[in-house]
């Protein structure tokens, strides 16, 4: 039996390079990789099968990277404890390897067992950080030095050899199929390819050609697809590590001269903005680590008592089902069920015309998206919704006019044609109003709701609960205290009574992810 064994638990970072938990693991002691596949976080309401076929990708992948130097990646599928367990009573296990992990609540509570699991075996269990976020922050203020002081440090490559590794008996199972799951699904997906290896093509196609437009290109359909990194399942996944992004967009940005010539100004806009999104991806993933609740309670309890009993099966079926009758919103809903994603600008319609137009509570279609979304990370996910929502009682309200968004997002109307096949003999004219022809467009429904109207009651209950309201005012203040830094809440305290209704510039208070 090998003794002193290092168990690593291969998580949501799927690869060798700049994997602390691996790299110290190595320095320990024989090492066994581990990864579970747990059919209860499976089961959960926010996944899904296409985040579940990204994930087998992304670990036949790393079991190819470990294989190269000899070693097997042990794969166990069932509860992490009786996993956990098992491998004990097999192996002289010394300690438990694994990068602290934000995520849903299911995992929170698994990790409480597990974590009293090891307590009782003496097991240590040790999680670095793989993001910057930190487990028990005291003062907020404190976080973006941290931040900085993470994605700067250099990045880790554990020397992997074969020697390195207990040699394990145990033979991995294998992946259940999707359907085995309870997964079902509707058509084909025209999804990301995952693993190392497709993150790092990302990484690159970006920095070096699709990446130039960024800044200007991130907000439209149209271009999105092809300027925007696609990193975000890669990053979710942890295929590639946000320190690695971070450096590498660093190094690029070191190879421009700004003042040289137009293009590297292009190019140095956009790579700017990209670096503030990269630190609020993990911003917001720090707001799930401090307040577990946000993924089911408003932040801002004074909400409580708007769309309390907003259920209306109707209107949810027919924004999941991408026809609401307004051409834009339903050409994002059904291109993010085909393909998994959709620019952040869009994202935040499609929320913003549930949470307003429709007036439905946040929470179903919060669970709705997660499931679409293959690069779903809760943390940013439900901080997300709650600010779109204008549940966080810190932001100022805004509420997407999706005619406006397709106008200024799509002009000709080739997304909306693509996706919404009804409308593609429809003039540009109409694409984004076809009720104003006569007659209408056959087969293409009218308006679900009046999209001035809507708006405009949203905005009235919104401002009217935010007004001269002393405990909202309270409640903002400890928000503040508990989740922005000093420049941000400054910010944020300006704008929290402002009631917009139509969109204005994009700002660092509407915070669009690089994804």
């Amino acid at each position: 039996m090998a003794t002193n064994v290092q168990l690593v638990w291969f998580k949501r970072d799927l690869r060798l390079h700049d994997h602390a938990a691996l790299t110290r693991a190595l320095l320990a002691g024989p090492v066994i990789p581990l990864y579970i596949l747990e059919p209860k976080l499976w089961a959960q309401p926010d996944m899904s099968q296409r985040q579940y076929e990204f994930l087998q990708v992304c670990v036949a992948d790393l079991e190819q990277q470990l294989s190269t130097f000899g070693v097997r990646l042990l794969v166990k599928v069932g509860g992490a404890l009786n996993v956990l367990t098992r491998l004990a009573e097999e192996y002289s296990v010394a300690a438990l390897w694994s990068h602290q992990e934000t995520w849903n609540h299911w995992t929170y509570e698994r990790d409480q067992q597990v974590a009293n699991w090891c307590k009782d075996r003496n097991i240590v269990w040790h999680q670095p950080s793989q993001n910057g976020v930190r487990r028990g922050l005291k003062r907020r203020s404190d976080w973006a030095r941290y931040w900085y002081q993470y994605v700067e440090t250099p990045q880790l490559e554990p020397v992997v050899c074969g020697s390195g590794f207990a040699h394990v008996s145990v033979r991995s199972d294998v992946f259940p199929r999707w359907e085995q799951l309870g997964f079902s699904t509707s058509g084909p997906l025209l999804l990301q390819a995952g693993g190392r290896a497709e993150g790092l093509v990302a990484l690159n196609s970006f920095l070096e050609w699709r990446g130039r437009a960024y800044s200007h290109e991130m907000s439209s359909p149209v271009s999105a697809y092809e300027s925007c990194s696609r990193l975000s399942p890669h990053l979710a996944f942890g295929t590639v590590s946000i320190r690695e992004v971070y450096q590498a967009t660093q190094l690029r940005l070191q190879q421009m001269d700004r003042k040289k010539n137009v293009a590297n100004k292009s190019w140095y806009r956009s790579l700017r903005s990209f670096l503030n999104r990269l630190r609020w991806h993990c911003h917001f993933i720090q707001k799930l680590e401090d307040e577990p609740r946000l993924e089911f309670e408003n932040l801002h309890p004074c909400y409580d008592v708007l769309r309390a009993d907003a259920v209306n099966a109707d209107h949810i079926a027919a924004w999941a089902e991408g026809r609401t009758g307004y051409p834009m919103i339903d050409a994002c809903m059904r291109a993010l069920s085909a393909t998994g994603w959709l620019n952040f600008r869009m994202r935040a319609m499609l929320v913003s015309f549930a949470s307003y137009h429709l007036w439905l509570h946040w929470r179903e279609p919060a669970l709705h998206l997660a499931r679409l979304f293959t690069d779903y990370e809760p943390g940013i996910h439900y901080s997300q919704v709650q600010m779109q929502s204008g549940t966080t009682g810190i932001n100022a309200i805004r509420i997407y006019n999706p005619v406006k968004q397709g106008l200024e997002n799509d002009p000709g109307g080739e997304f909306v044609r693509r996706w919404v096949p009804e409308l593609r003999s429809v003039d540009t004219a109409f694409i984004h109003t076809p009720w104003l022809l006569a007659g209408g467009v056959k087969h293409y429904p009218a308006p679900i709701v009046d999209e001035q109207k809507a708006r405009a009651a949203a905005a009235q209950q919104v401002y009217a609960l935010r007004r001269n309201n002393e405990e909202h005012r309270r409640y903002a203040e400890a928000i503040l205290k508990r989740h922005a830094t000093k420049r941000e809440g400054r910010r944020l305290a300006k704008s929290s009574d402002k009631a917009v209704t139509k969109q204005r510039s994009n700002g660092h208070g509407q915070m669009e992810l690089p994804f």
